[in-house]
């Protein structure tokens, strides 16, 4: 697999409130934006694979679901998630 269980736990630890902590809605926004960047290097060598193609336009969707869902719950741990992600919008 791409990501190791001691970075993914340290990804948690870094974004989330800690590294067991999976479900905060920043540590799936930071794990989702990992998986993204995989993929999207992936399709730069393969631009044939289709099947990669949809998965990496429904994680772009839920991260942006996730997204969304933080702007109405916290604005400010949007903006702070977003900033430290380097993310567009």
């Amino acid at each position: 697999m791409y990501l190791s269980k001691e970075e993914k736990q340290e990804l948690f630890a870094k974004h989330g409130k800690g590294k067991n902590d999976t479900g905060t809605a920043e540590g799936q926004i930071a794990l989702f934006t990992q998986r993204i960047e995989h993929l999207t290097a992936h399709l730069k060598n393969n631009r044939k694979d289709y099947n990669t193609e949809r998965s990496l336009v429904m994680l772009v969707g839920k991260r942006r679901s996730l997204l969304d869902y933080l702007t109405k719950k916290d604005v400010l741990r949007y903006r702070a998630i977003v900033k430290e992600l380097g993310l567009r919008k």
